[in-house]
């Protein structure tokens, strides 16, 4: 018997739509990086991006529990002493709610080309249209969110 190997040519990118509205932020932003990674296929493996399209609306009807809404705090630094700048998750979502997402999806996919690859599949919009319907309808679509 002969192992077999997935090649980059058998790899086949299907499109999700994911719909936001009433999930936990933490449940949905792993599925979305799951589905991005390609760990919910047979075909795996960890060397070629073999996962997904993913697109997810109503990213600002996300929730978060307790008190993260007032208590989260994003991080950035321009590199200049003094140069810490950060911003409570509330104003963000108010802002750019689709950066919550990205931010999380992003820290959760592999640093180096292939996760970068790979975070490029990913389409957030904040209400519940996308400019992709040619896509999705070409391939099999699936509505997929965590159960809670």
């Amino acid at each position: 018997m002969k192992t077999y190997s997935t090649k980059a040519k058998d790899i086949d990118h299907q499109w999700h739509v994911i719909d936001a509205s009433g999930k936990t932020f933490g449940r949905l932003s792993t599925q979305i990086a799951s589905l991005l990674i390609g760990k919910h296929k047979p075909t795996y493996v960890p060397h070629l991006d073999t996962g997904d399209y993913v697109i997810v609306l109503n990213a600002a009807k996300v929730r978060v529990t307790g008190k993260k809404a007032k208590q989260k705090t994003y991080y950035r630094h321009s590199g200049y002493p003094g140069g810490i700048k950060s911003e409570v998750y509330e104003d963000l979502m108010a802002a750019h709610p689709t950066r919550v997402i990205e931010h999380a999806v992003k820290g959760m996919l592999p640093h180096n080309r292939l996760g970068r690859a790979m975070f490029k599949k990913l389409k957030v919009y904040a209400g519940d249209s996308h400019p992709h319907q040619a896509q999705v309808a070409g391939t099999k679509t699936t509505t997929k969110g965590s159960e809670s």
